[in-house]
């Protein structure tokens, strides 16, 4: 092939290309054409009230929230009855760290979890500080994985929750959720596991896994915003733990959460997590594995470069990696008209402080400050990673320190 004829052939297939390419899956994800039409005829013609039962409106939006319940439970491998409803995985997180700790703290005030979650947890729990909580904040192992040995050694008679999320939404590690569910059992201490960024890239079974308390969103699966859940074990008929709720008023969501339900959202989720659970049993999420392999290949061709969260166990889609001798931001102001990615959490982004996630693992401020996020999704093309890497090389020798 001549020059002239490979540069037409990359000018084409650029052309064809969509800017900004969207590489932040982890922050949000578009809401799939099949989940907004599942959802349309919630807003305007079966608009009723889900907890107004005694009209026809009322009653098929009802059927339609518990028919969504019944979905996302079986594909949890949950039953619908434990499975309840909210505005998101914050909301979600709040209701189960906070009703665990208000139930049970005649018991014990001692919590357990890791130094490198989800703000929606470490906030929360610093609050509860403020009511009596103890809290310990386990470093992560070099990988990013969980410390399993390091929480034994923090358990104590007083230990009444242990809180760690599924897989990490900066680096995607996935942590040994099942070991440290029986462990958590062996010791009757309850555990609770933020899956907001494993929902639909990992196969997830409450029905073997014991997990007390398991939280989600619908807009990191092609949902809409605005919707999420909150799965709660029962235990010969009984709920694990009687948590309260924190919104209250109607009684809906069975006294968990009161306001009127999302049904709308409610069958949109349900119809996300079908999806979802579809791209994973047709080896769909393998190709994304497999373009985001070529993306890290390429990326490490460049020497100054370093992936983070490298653990045998970790999400399908993530490549987090930092520029060293790089001037990040930068480096990001040039890639935000090309490539549309993320320096760690969308929920924090906007703080300049660097990442305590990768500050955890060992990363000075300065090349915390030169990572970047990648996290793929189910349109991502070969094309737009071969444009992404090319756009990445010629970023990073502009900003290179020298």
């Amino acid at each position: 092939m001549s020059l002239i004829t490979a540069l037409e052939s990359k000018s084409t297939t650029e052309a064809s290309l969509r800017f900004p390419i969207y590489l932040d899956h982890n922050a949000t994800t578009p809401c799939d054409e099949a989940v907004l039409q599942a959802m349309l005829p919630y807003f305007c013609n079966d608009f009723g009230n889900a907890a107004s039962m005694y009209g026809l409106h009322g009653w098929n939006a009802h059927k339609a929230v518990e028919q969504a319940r019944e979905k996302i439970a079986d594909a949890l491998g949950a039953q619908p009855e434990n499975f309840i409803f909210t505005s998101g995985a914050t909301e979600s997180n709040n209701l189960g760290i906070r009703g665990v700790f208000r139930a049970c703290n005649h018991k014990g005030k001692h919590i357990i979890t890791s130094s490198i979650e989800h703000p929606a947890t470490l906030a929360t729990l610093r609050d509860l500080e403020h009511e009596g909580a103890r809290v310990s904040y386990l470093e992560p192992l070099p990988d990013g994985s969980f410390d399993i040995d390091a929480m034994k050694a923090a358990i104590t008679p007083e230990t009444i929750l242990i809180t760690v999320m599924y897989a990490n939404n900066e680096i995607g590690t996935i942590n040994p959720i099942d070991d440290i569910a029986f462990i958590a059992k062996q010791h009757g201490i309850l555990f609770m596991s933020d899956a907001t960024q494993a929902l639909g890239k990992v196969d997830i079974n409450l029905t073997t896994c014991p997990i007390d308390i398991l939280t989600c969103s619908a807009h990191k699966i092609y949902g809409p915003k605005g919707v999420g859940g909150l799965y709660l074990r029962h235990q010969h008929g009984n709920r694990v733990v009687d948590i309260r709720p924190q919104i209250t008023g109607g009684g809906s969501e069975q006294g968990l959460r009161g306001g009127t339900l999302n049904v709308p959202g409610i069958v949109g989720f349900a119809k996300a997590v079908e999806l979802a659970q579809r791209e994973l049993s047709n080896g769909a999420i393998d190709k994304v594995e497999q373009l985001r392999d070529k993306l890290e290949d390429g990326l490490l061709e460049l020497q100054q470069v370093q992936v983070n969260g490298m653990s045998e166990e970790r999400l399908p889609h993530v490549c987090n990696v930092s520029f060293h001798d790089t001037d990040g931001k930068k480096m990001l102001s040039l890639l935000k008209k090309s490539i549309s990615v993320s320096t760690g959490s969308a929920c924090s982004s906007s703080n300049l402080s660097p990442s305590h996630v990768l500050t955890a693992l060992g990363l000075s401020d300065e090349l915390a400050q030169a990572t970047i996020r990648f996290s793929l999704g189910r349109h991502t093309t070969e094309a737009e990673i071969d444009f992404a890497l090319n756009k990445v090389r010629e970023v990073a020798a502009l900003t290179l320190f020298v």
